[in-house]
């Protein structure tokens, strides 16, 4: 295990004892780094007072599901997944800046039903402390529906959620970031199964020739825009590479491929 320093014990300490107050617990659970830690200390807390809870929708990336049944399975608490009807809601497809507030909204209905049926006391998210100084509209239906962040109250922040990670040897402690689909569609244009389906296909595609932190957004009239890091700019623009990104971005859906410069 991985040694962790005087500060960072205190507040692990205090995450699993925020935890265990609880009583029992529903976690919104992503299968992202930042859930995973939540529900490891919950379960180290509560023992089988828990569930882990997935919402799947249009806008849940190919492979994440089964990345989370696996997470969840090697952290040993019990995972039930939840369809979520986002879609259904004409402010969610709309697609204005608080987007991920009607999709939070949603979600935590979801989970309040499921909570409740389950016995759990509180349902928990993994938001951090650096997540508090973001624009962040799904804190919002959070507050609404009071869920609880506990990495965030223990003024936990991503790094440190990642040593955490580390710590108790989950998988996750070094994935990159994977915000839903829907938040690679450009505002003010319409969130479609069908649209999140191009960029899905398009994310993966490029994660199989090698490039790993990367976004692909959708644009008005099916403009696709990547973002690589800087230094993999040269290697996209490779003539071997690029012909075949826009040969599998046209199959997708594409009718115009940029790449962010910036």
């Amino acid at each position: 295990m991985n040694h962790l320093s005087q500060n960072l014990t205190a507040k692990r300490d205090a995450l699993i004892r925020a935890l265990a107050d609880c009583g029992s617990c529903a976690v919104a659970f992503s299968g992202g780094v930042d859930s995973a830690v939540v529900a490891k200390a919950a379960q180290l807390a509560l023992g089988d007072n828990v569930v882990l809870v997935t919402g799947t929708s249009a806008a849940l990336a190919e492979g994440e599901l089964r990345a989370a049944r696996e997470l969840a399975a090697l952290i040993g608490v019990r995972h039930v997944e939840i369809p979520t009807e986002e879609f259904d809601n004409p402010s969610y497809v709309a697609n204005a800046p608080d987007r991920c507030y009607h999709c939070k909204s949603e979600l935590y209905t979801q989970l309040d039903r499921l909570a409740e049926r389950a016995g759990m006391n509180v349902v928990v998210n993994g938001a951090n402390a650096d997540d508090l100084s973001d624009y962040r509209p799904g804190m919002l239906a959070a507050a609404e529906h009071r869920v609880r962040s506990p990495l965030a109250e223990c003024r936990i922040t991503k790094a440190e959620v990642r040593e955490l990670a580390a710590a108790w040897e989950l998988p996750v402690a070094e994935k990159p970031a994977s915000p839903c689909l829907s938040s690679r569609v450009a505002y003010g244009q319409e969130v479609t199964p069908e649209r999140l389906a191009m960029i899905d296909g398009a994310e993966r595609f490029l994660r199989s020739i090698g490039f790993r932190e990367l976004r692909v957004r959708y644009h008005a009239g099916d403009m696709a825009r990547i973002e690589v890091p800087i230094g993999e700019i040269a290697e996209l623009c490779d003539d071997e590479v690029r012909a075949a990104v826009v040969q599998k971005f046209a199959e997708f859906g594409f009718k115009f491929i940029t790449l962010d410069l910036s």
